[in-house]
C-alpha cells in the first residue's frame, strides 16, 4: 500500500513485548483507545492529535503495519478517567483501577522515565492524560 508511506508514523508503547501486544489488539479490532500523558506530547514538541487525523501505525520493527483514524481526543485528569476509556484500551483491565495500576507502572518504568528525561517521573490524581480513541481504516497485507 503506496498510501500508507504518506501518513506520519504513531507508535505505541516501546518496541518490544508491549507493543506487539498492543499492535495485535488494535488489528484484532480489540483495541480502539489509547491514553499517554501530556507532558509525554511536550517532550518532542509533538501537537496533540485530532479528531480526522491519520497515522501509519508501526510495530516493533518499525514496519507500516496499518492506517488509524482519529475519532475522538479528550484531556481529563488521571483521576477521572472513565471506565467506558480503560475497556476500550483492549488490554482486558477489569476495572478503571486496573487499568490505573497498569499504566502507573509503564509510565513509572526506566524507559519512560529515560524518554521524558525524569528519573523520579510520577503521576498523581492531577496528572493530565490524552485520552485518544482511533479506527483502522486499512492494513497492510501480510507478506
Amino acid at each position: 500500500m503506496a498510501e500508507i508511506e504518506n501518513f506520519p508514523v504513531t507508535e505505541f508503547a516501546f518496541p518490544g513485548e508491549l507493543r506487539d501486544a498492543l499492535v495485535a489488539a488494535i488489528l484484532a479490532g480489540e483495541k480502539t483507545a489509547t491514553s499517554s500523558t501530556l507532558v509525554e506530547y511536550g517532550i518532542e514538541s509533538d501537537p496533540l492529535p485530532a479528531v480526522g487525523e491519520r497515522y501509519a501505525l508501526i510495530d516493533s520493527d518499525d514496519k507500516r503495519v496499518a492506517v488509524l483514524e482519529v475519532t475522538d481526543v479528550q484531556q481529563a485528569r488521571l483521576v477521572d478517567v472513565p471506565w467506558e476509556h480503560a475497556r476500550d484500551e483492549g488490554e482486558g483491565y477489569e476495572s478503571v483501577a486496573q487499568w490505573r495500576a497498569g499504566h502507573e507502572a509503564y509510565w513509572h518504568s526506566d524507559a519512560m522515565r529515560s524518554f521524558l528525561g525524569d528519573p523520579s517521573f510520577t503521576v498523581s490524581d492531577e496528572t493530565i492524560v490524552v485520552l485518544e480513541r482511533f479506527v483502522v481504516v486499512s492494513r497492510v497485507a501480510a507478506e
